[in-house]
């Protein structure tokens, strides 16, 4: 049985990826959605969100080239000079790793984010991170045991068949993960023996900014039994503050919304939905 969640990330950020996450859920194939919580454009997001009862909304943790919840002076390790979380994902993962006081203030942050979450009133379908900076075991282990009191129950673990992208787009040459592979497989482990849930397959790794109509249509041709999640990033139209350099925002927004992905889905009788909808989990207000 194929099961299939398709979510878009960074909701929240902006209103051009709001209006995006709306319409692609309504006209297309769009099942669910992370928000950031410190986004610039979270209030509309909380509001569409609430008209779309069917749409499957979790946190989008951002420790990483956003803006805290907290107070810049209550998070120094994990900010630079303009108050904004580092860029520096390297250097801020070895201090988070040494430093007391960076883990300190991780868990502080994580907590914030989640609260946030909380008071929205949304139902909580999953938890994942920008940048997925929780392949990092300090920061997985933070989100993990803070997440249990705000009824965490999935979250995304990125690991990506080569395979079904070698046949998705046979002329694309895909390396090993040496880097993603081995970290994702530790955390997918101690997630499910947490009894925290996780996708089978996930997609949107190495096409990140750049899965296209051909491409999610491919994906979805090829896609392998069980459960999988697709991830893009989604905006009518780029260039709002916040936006990844490179990124074709409206060229994956139309391949939610494009009829050869429609068709394939029905094609293959794939099943749409979000993880509550797969895993048994409740969904409860975070």
């Amino acid at each position: 049985m194929k099961r299939l969640i398709v979510t878009a990330d960074d909701f929240g950020v902006a209103a051009e990826v709001n209006e995006a996450v709306e319409q692609a859920h309504t006209r297309g194939v769009l099942t669910a959605a992370s928000l950031m919580v410190g986004g610039g454009a979270v209030d509309d997001a909380v509001a569409r969100a609430r008209r779309l009862a069917s749409l499957r909304v979790g946190l989008h943790v951002v420790l990483i080239e956003g803006r805290p919840i907290l107070a810049p002076e209550l998070v120094p390790d994990l900010v630079d000079a303009t108050g904004a979380f580092r860029r520096d994902m390297v250097a801020c993962a070895v201090d988070i790793f040494f430093k007391p006081a960076a883990r300190r203030q991780l868990a502080a942050e994580v907590e914030a984010q989640f609260k946030a979450y909380r008071a929205t009133g949304l139902p909580l379908d999953h938890v994942n991170t920008h940048k997925h900076f929780h392949l990092h075991p300090t920061i997985a282990g933070t989100i993990l045991k803070i997440g249990r009191d705000y009824g965490l129950k999935a979250m995304r673990v990125p690991t990506e068949p080569r395979a079904v992208l070698a046949l998705a787009e046979p002329e694309t040459a895909f390396g090993p993960a040496y880097v993603t592979g081995p970290w994702s497989e530790l955390v997918r482990r101690r997630l499910r023996r947490a009894g925290v849930a996780t996708a089978d397959h996930v997609f949107g790794l190495r096409w990140s900014g750049a899965l296209t109509a051909a491409r999610l249509e491919a994906l979805v041709r090829h896609l392998p039994d069980g459960l999988s999640e697709i991830y893009l990033h989604p905006a009518v139209r780029g260039g709002f503050e916040g936006a990844a350099e490179g990124y074709r925002y409206a060229e994956e927004f139309a391949a939610l919304t494009d009829p050869t992905v429609i068709a394939a889905i029905r094609a293959t009788d794939v099943q749409l939905g979000g993880f509550a909808d797969f895993t048994g989990a409740p969904q409860l207000a975070a």
